[in-house]
């Protein structure tokens, strides 16, 4: 089950990249990109931005639907580790403050012979 639906996964996705890069601007028709004089015969007189619009929208539901399924089937499945079965080290006790220094600094005394 789960392989056919990872086949029509990467067959939806491949089929949805080429139906948008397929699709060009706003600019010239698909028609012009063949070299056919009239540029809306290819896909009818309303030309080709139905037809690939509503493919486009067909193939991105499949794929939604696919990405769902998928999800669904491996979301049932417990999860392995690598770290399976291995154990968390020890926690180890902080060192200890060093303590504090005693105020041992002492007054400096000026040099004989300087102001």
């Amino acid at each position: 089950m789960s392989s056919l639906l990872i086949i029509l996964h990467v067959v939806v996705c491949i089929a949805l990249i080429l139906i948008v890069l397929l699709q060009t601007g706003k600019g010239s028709d698909i028609g012009a990109a063949f070299g056919a004089g009239a540029s809306q015969t290819i896909f009818g007189s309303q030309g080709s931005s139905s037809f690939l619009s509503k493919l486009t929208a067909v193939a991105a539901v499949l794929f939604l639907l696919t990405s769902l399924g998928l999800n669904l089937i491996a979301g049932g499945r417990p999860s392995s580790s690598v770290m399976q079965g291995v154990k968390a080290p020890a926690a180890k006790e902080a060192p200890a403050a060093p303590a504090l220094p005693k105020d041992t600094a002492q007054p400096i005394e000026k040099e004989k012979g300087t102001k």
